[in-house]
């Protein structure tokens, strides 16, 4: 039952922040594919990093993993300005951008990488060896029965994504600039004429949401598999992007939908274990988020209520 809780928290909450970038950018009025490509990039600056802070920090330093941290977002949100660039300033169709971004960080990511590792090691892999982050437990709260598990072998970024979202959740529900953020996906030229500029807040909700996504990355990279390639995250944007969909755009809800995908996968995969199948069984069940995805689309996508200026492009001349 441990192993269950830790692996599906250490699952579910790097979902979790990314799923909060995406719902920043919807909810400003902008639609949001471009998750996986702002993870991956995010992530390939935190691990470049990394492999370049070892030289002066050495490689068992407990800096490393922060400094990943500062990286990955700077890294997401930085490489997110193309996408606002071409939906905010250009007007461009939302969901071709998105799809641009992702393809863009594919290549650009495995080029980079492998041109990196020919300088520093003569081997043009497309793989930085990062390692796996160290684990704590939490005293007291982890001797709780059943619920114990969720406070042993810790990451350190579990706290940090927990704490980042309880502000998120702050900054769009309770502060006067996530109020034009949500004015925005709903009726952005009632924003416009109280005086509000919707293409800065857009631009700045799309930028939120690159840190966010790069923040994301660079924590399944360093819990996943201890390397940085350009295959590790596939599937876990979109994989976000479906959370947020049923979480109907809130925060706390996206929250629940999140923990279920970690709690399924990793529930499968224990239960693989116990009865020995091989690991190309093993394979298959893990697409189990991603049937479930399917499965809630079906029967769910009926009851939701996205923001209604979401993937429309702004005109002030229509106000």
């Amino acid at each position: 039952m441990d192993t269950i809780m830790i692996d599906g928290l250490s699952f579910a909450l790097p979902l979790f922040i990314m799923a909060i970038g995406g719902i920043y950018s919807e909810r400003s009025g902008i639609v949001m594919l471009a998750l996986e490509g702002l993870q991956g990039f995010g992530a390939f600056v935190g691990a470049m990093t990394v492999i370049l802070s070892r030289f002066y920090l050495g490689n068992s330093s407990p800096y490393l993993i922060y400094i990943a941290m500062v990286a990955g977002m700077i890294g997401g949100s930085l490489f997110s300005i193309i996408h606002a660039l071409l939906c905010v300033k250009f007007k461009a169709r939302q969901v071709i951008s998105g799809v641009v971004v992702n393809t863009l960080a594919v290549a650009l990511t495995t080029f980079l990488t492998s041109v990196i590792n020919g300088i520093i090691t003569g081997e043009a892999s497309n793989k930085f060896q990062i390692g796996v982050s160290s684990r704590f437990t939490v005293p007291v709260l982890s001797e709780i029965p059943i619920f114990g598990g969720l406070f042993k072998n810790m990451y350190p970024f579990e706290i940090v994504i927990l704490v980042i979202a309880l502000y998120c959740w702050y900054l769009l529900y309770k502060t006067k600039f996530g109020l034009r953020l949500r004015a925005c996906g709903e009726n952005p030229h009632s924003l416009d004429a109280a005086g509000g500029d919707v293409g800065k807040t857009q631009f700045i909700a799309i930028m939120i949401c690159g840190a966010l996504s790069g923040l994301g990355g660079i924590f399944i990279a360093y819990s996943v598999s201890g390397i940085f390639s350009p295959t590790i995250y596939m599937g876990y944007g979109y994989l976000s992007i479906a959370a947020l969909i049923f979480g109907n755009w809130k925060i706390p809800r996206t929250f629940a939908v999140c923990l279920f995908f970690g709690f399924a996968r990793s529930v499968v995969y224990q239960l693989l274990l116990k009865l020995g199948m091989p690991s190309n069984y093993t394979d298959l069940f893990l697409i189990l988020p991603y049937v479930l995805t399917l499965l809630l689309l079906i029967f769910f996508s009926k009851h939701n209520h996205p923001p209604r200026a979401v993937g429309e492009i702004f005109d002030k001349s229509k106000r």
